[in-house]
């Protein structure tokens, strides 16, 4: 395959994938999650996997096919930066394709390079989304007044049909949304082991319509979202800063979020002083 030595990736190996991951996080940015030994294992250690070792036998390159929700054939990979542009990123898209069972591939990428960008476009591959991920250091947080006749509740039983309602109302006009029913959105958010309920906030403006929320996820702003008429009024300004605070008071030691690469919303999230720590992706068989 390579000039590396090739063998399957093994639960055993997770400390060395974990090494690998934050040597690219800290080249490219990216997702910092990758680096955690749940998503390693989802990604890397499957039944389909390969990773090569150089010359003193560290781990310098992976790739594995898995599944997805939705039965397609899903694959990731990564390759150290001291040795890109040597063919392997190459060797690795070839092996994926020898055992994908003849299936299309899709890329799962939580960390992205411009040789990762230059690879995909010659290897046939398309992007069909991506989001910036963005770190805020916490160190100096702006101030953004609360809206006149706007207050805000936290999540609980009492508020978690209003916190549908705000998000169903601030993305249902974005593409590719995907639509999910009350229960269905709302159990995905109750099943993350680090949702914040007690900091996440939905907003309620003239008769107490939902017109913004923020989902605080541990030290992550998972997500927020102004409806269309109240944008402009700085409410998601001020539901991002208030988030921020919080996160700060609890000790945390900076804040996250992702953006689409096209939503303008990126332009306030810099206004408040996150940047830009790397791009994650996904990637099709054109």
């Amino acid at each position: 395959m390579s000039t590396l030595e090739w063998g399957p990736v093994t639960e055993a190996d997770l400390p060395e994938l974990a090494s690998l991951a934050r040597a690219c996080l800290r080249h490219d940015g990216g997702l910092p999650q990758l680096a955690g030994e749940p998503m390693l294992r989802r990604l890397f250690v499957t039944d389909t996997s390969i990773g090569g070792r150089d010359d003193i036998g560290e781990l310098v390159a992976v790739v594995a096919l898995s599944w997805d929700r939705v039965g397609r054939r899903t694959v990731s990979g990564l390759v150290h930066p001291s040795l890109r542009r040597q063919g392997h990123g190459e060797a690795l898209v070839d092996w994926a394709r020898a055992h994908a069972d003849g299936l299309p591939l899709r890329v799962i990428a939580e960390t992205m390079s411009l040789e990762a960008e230059e690879l995909f476009a010659r290897s046939g591959l398309r992007r069909t989304w991506a989001e910036t991920v963005m770190r805020h250091k916490l160190r100096h947080i702006p101030t953004v007044p609360r809206p006149d006749g706007v207050r805000v509740l936290a999540f609980g039983d009492e508020t978690a049909d209003l916190f549908f309602d705000a998000y169903r109302r601030s993305f249902a006009e974005r593409p590719g949304f995907a639509d999910p029913s009350a229960q269905e959105w709302l159990e995905s958010v109750r099943a993350d082991p680090g949702f914040r309920p007690g900091d996440s906030r939905v907003a309620l403006g003239p008769g107490d319509h939902p017109v913004g929320f923020v989902i605080l996820d541990d030290n992550w702003i998972e997500a927020v979202g102004t409806v269309p008429e109240w944008r402009g009024r700085r409410l998601g300004a001020h539901l991002v800063v208030r988030s921020l605070s919080v996160l700060k008071r609890t000790g945390e030691p900076d804040a996250w979020l992702c953006v689409s690469v096209d939503n303008p919303a990126r332009s306030l999230y810099e206004r408040l002083g996150f940047r830009a720590r790397g791009t994650r992706a996904r990637y099709e068989e054109r």
